[in-house]
């Protein structure tokens, strides 16, 4: 009541405080009852206090939009209290979810259509605190199928389809980052290098195996970008580089430079991998029987 001053029951908002649980169990109810559609949203840290109910939304096939904020280090300052590294690994680990970790604009939007148009998943937008680029080759309409060749870059990058040296998977924040990465290893190396974005693991499992070979091309080098743990990802490239201990406390550029996120540090890892695999077999890797 009004008079309380605590608010009023108008209005299409539900204020939680810090109350993950419940804001989980209550968006479970909101779709059950179906009438709405309903989000919940906190740092993406913090749906780990909400895991309990969460997890319910996708045995529960209820169509939950999560929107979670501050997915990575790049939060900077708070420190590893409220880093995720682990967090999303859980995610992809439950069955029934859709998962996003969108790159750019485009993606986010990709990524809300997909979940409007899954009605019996719930999902996880992992979205960051820092600024992204705009990204040339993303599209709403690629991000349905929930990973693509974003751009490939180098010489005679563009002349008939050539096999590239290595594939750079990105998601996220750190799309950006593998493209800036392509770019150095083109420019002073002269590889030809593929950028993969993959802003929905699960998405792209559900494409036919022929789709899946186009984007991560068999017989060239892969390595992953994720500012997040690597548990998960050798389902998909050769060398996962991301973050497998606690975060710290610092500005989001320092953080990166201190966990070897930059296109120097990628790039250096990135060679020893094409290099490994001039003298060794190239697996054929996200086979499915």
């Amino acid at each position: 009541p009004e008079p309380t001053g605590l608010g009023n029951y108008g209005g299409r908002y539900l204020r939680y405080g810090v109350r993950e649980h419940g804001m989980a169990a209550i968006s479970n109810g909101i779709a059950a009852y179906g009438a709405n559609i309903p989000f919940a949203s906190t740092f993406l840290n913090f749906i780990s206090y909400a895991a309990g109910a969460s997890r319910l939304s996708a045995l529960g096939k209820l169509r939950v939009l999560y929107v979670m904020t501050h997915d990575s280090i790049g939060l900077g300052e708070d420190g590893p209290t409220h880093q995720p590294i682990e967090t999303l690994a859980m995610l992809r680990a439950t069955p029934n979810y859709l998962n996003f970790r969108p790159a750019d604009g485009n993606e986010v939007s990709g990524a809300y259509m997909a979940a409007l148009l899954h009605a019996d998943h719930p999902s996880v937008f992992s979205l960051t605190r820092q600024n992204v680029p705009h990204l040339e080759g993303s599209s709403v309409e690629n991000t349905l199928k929930g990973g693509y060749s974003l751009q490939t870059i180098g010489p005679d990058s563009g002349a008939g389809g050539a096999v590239p040296d290595l594939i750079i998977v990105g998601t996220g924040s750190e799309t950006s980052l593998a493209v800036d990465t392509a770019r150095l290893l083109a420019d002073k190396h002269s590889l030809v290098v593929k950028v993969v974005s993959m802003p929905c693991l699960e998405l792209f499992d559900a494409q036919p195996d022929a789709y899946r070979h186009e984007v991560l091309t068999p017989g060239v080098p892969s390595v992953s970008v994720e500012a997040l743990a690597t548990f998960g990802w050798h389902k998909y490239v050769h060398h996962p580089i991301g973050i497998d201990t606690f975060g710290l406390s610092a500005p989001y550029k320092e953080a990166y430079e201190r966990v070897g996120l930059t296109p120097d540090a990628v790039a250096a890892k990135a060679l020893k991998v094409v290099d490994y695999y001039k003298k060794n077999p190239v697996p054929t890797l996200a086979l499915q029987f």
